[in-house]
Order: structure tokens, then sequence, then C-alpha cells
């Protein structure tokens, strides 16, 4: 199913830009409550058949239960994936949940919060418990019932 990890402290995200939010989410904000993360670029077709339609899933079966927070983490095709072209795509796939734009180092590929968690690429889910710690960090397709119960407990 996913791949648990050794309960350490989940790094702090790193976002340029919100959207469907007027708040900052932060992680220290969020402490108390289960996090999800649901990592992904709009032109990653894993990602629009697989991962987002998940985090739709997880925001209509958990609502208040679990903290549902998107990040578009761009490691390729910049130039297509930008703020103004992520709205238009938000938009057009319905998706109401909270979502950042990870942040990037000039010269460097990587998006900052992706390489804070080690992501492999897209899409990503991530799941973070009610103190703060790392549950699960997954690349890829993640079965919905073994992450329901995993984010039942």
């Amino acid at each position: 199913m996913t791949k648990e990890t050794a309960h350490t402290a989940a790094p702090e995200l790193s976002v340029t830009r919100w959207f469907n939010t007027e708040a900052n989410p932060t992680l220290s904000n969020l402490r108390g409550e289960v996090v999800v993360i649901e990592a992904f670029q709009m032109l990653c077709p894993g990602c629009v058949s697989h991962g987002i339609p998940q985090a739709k899933r997880i925001q209509q079966n958990f609502g208040e239960d679990v903290t549902l927070l998107g990040l578009h983490t761009v490691f390729e095709h910049h130039q297509a994936m930008t703020p103004v072209s992520l709205e238009a795509f938000l938009h057009e796939y319905q998706i109401t949940f909270p979502v950042g734009v990870d942040a990037h180092t000039p010269g460097v590929t990587t998006p900052i919060t992706m390489g804070r968690y080690r992501l492999r690429g897209t899409p990503s889910l991530v799941v973070i418990d009610r103190a703060g710690q790392l549950r699960v960090n997954a690349f890829g397709h993640v079965e919905d019932l073994p992450l329901g119960a995993a984010l039942a407990r």
C-alpha cells in the first residue's frame, strides 16, 4: 500500500502561493490534526487519473477529520505550469481544497518541499499525524482501502 515511515517530524512546507484558501497553512498551525498532502503536477497523467481523484475522495469521505492540502510541486515543464495555468486547472477539475505552489531555489530543479520530503515524483501522498510526525510517504498510486484504514487510525 504505502511506505510507512519511521515517525520523524514532518518538515515544514515551503510554498510561494496558496489557492482555495485565505489562510497560509503551516504544519505548525495544523498540529493536532491529521494532515494529508497530495503532491502533484497538473501535466502528470497519474496525478490527473489517480492522485487528484483520490484526494477528492479523501475530502469527501473524511471531511473535517483530515486536513487535505495539495502541493503543486513542479520539477519539469516549468514554463507550462505557471500559477495562472494552475488556477485554470483547479477550476477545470473542480479542486476546492487548499493547494500550495512548492517554492524553488534558483538553479535547482527539485522544489524545496519535494526535496525536504524526499519525494521521488508525482503523484506522491504524505500523511502526517496529530503530533506532526510523518507516517506515510508514498510515490505513485495508493489503494484506497489501506489508505482509509491508515487515516482512520
